[in-house]
C-alpha cells in the first residue's frame, strides 16, 4: 500500500510540474506574440541608430 501511495504522490507532483511549464511556455507566447503585433502599430518604440546620438550636427 505505501509504494501506491508513492506513485500517485509522485504521479501528482508530475502533473503539477507539467501544467507549471505548459503555463511559462504560454506565457513567453503571448508575449513573443504581443511583441510581434506591436511592431505595426503608430505610437511604438522608435529606435535611433547609434551613430545618430553620437556626434552633434556641424554649424
Amino acid at each position: 500500500m505505501f509504494e501506491y501511495e508513492m506513485y500517485q504522490m509522485r504521479a501528482a507532483d508530475l502533473v503539477r510540474e507539467a501544467d507549471r511549464r505548459r503555463l511559462i511556455r504560454e506565457a513567453r507566447g503571448n508575449r513573443v506574440a504581443a511583441r510581434r503585433s506591436g511592431r505595426d502599430e503608430a505610437g511604438g518604440r522608435v529606435s535611433v541608430p547609434l551613430w545618430k546620438t553620437r556626434f552633434t550636427r556641424a554649424a
